[in-house]
């Protein structure tokens, strides 16, 4: 999300090599997960080469966040790349090989590291922007679906003038290069709606236990 790269090979490994790593989903219900597979030396796919895209299908939908995608890389004594991503919960999975043609030239290779080391900075500065924003929809989302709560109507009009001028707020930052002004926003719309959210779990909690005989 975001277009920020997970390293999970990395430069001078010894082959045959092999890293796994657990990912998740970003919206509510999601079905399809899509496999980008990079090489490079730099934060952001754009900037990265692309080796192949498949598609995870059919997996559980579920809240945004609980489903486990497992990405398993291994690269074989042949140079031949696999990729598996399998959904934890129902064992589904998908795979794609990679032919060795995806390996570079020396040049090629200390062209991709030296350019790595040069926009090193502004790298690292492009990712944490990515990163915060990312963080900032999934807020966001929360926050409009939290609005549909009856909870929400049980809020003062205070409360709620304070949420509606944090997520302004937010949505103002949102699209500037400074990730400390947009997590700072984030950090501010999580305060005024604690409240709310101590609220829906109370009113979870009331209608779980409607009804139950004591």
């Amino acid at each position: 999300m975001g277009g920020v790269v997970s390293k999970l090979i990395h430069r001078n490994s010894t082959i045959p090599a092999s890293a796994t790593e657990t990912f998740t989903t970003a919206v509510d219900g999601q079905r399809n997960v899509l496999i980008h597979v990079l090489q490079g030396e730099r934060e952001l796919a754009k900037d990265s080469r692309s080796l192949a895209r498949f598609d995870l299908k059919d997996i559980d939908p579920m809240p945004a966040g609980m489903a486990r995608i497992e990405v398993r890389f291994l690269i074989d004594a042949n140079g031949i790349l696999n990729v598996t991503a399998r959904d934890a919960r129902t064992g589904k999975e998908q795979s794609v090989d990679i032919k060795p043609s995806y390996g570079l030239t020396d040049e090629q290779v200390l062209a991709m590291i030296s350019e790595s080391i040069d926009r090193a900075a502004d790298d690292f500065k492009a990712r944490q922007v990515a990163e915060a924003r990312v963080e900032a929809d999934r807020i966001l989302a929360a926050v409009d679906k939290a609005k549909q709560n009856d909870a929400y109507l049980d809020l003062t009009d205070e409360e709620r003038q304070q949420i509606t001028d944090a997520l302004n707020q937010l949505l103002l930052a949102y699209h500037s290069e400074d990730h400390l002004l947009i997590r700072s926003k984030i950090d501010l719309l999580n305060n005024v709606t604690t409240n709310l959210a101590e609220m829906m779990v109370n009113t979870a909690v009331r209608g779980a236990l409607k009804g139950t005989k004591i």
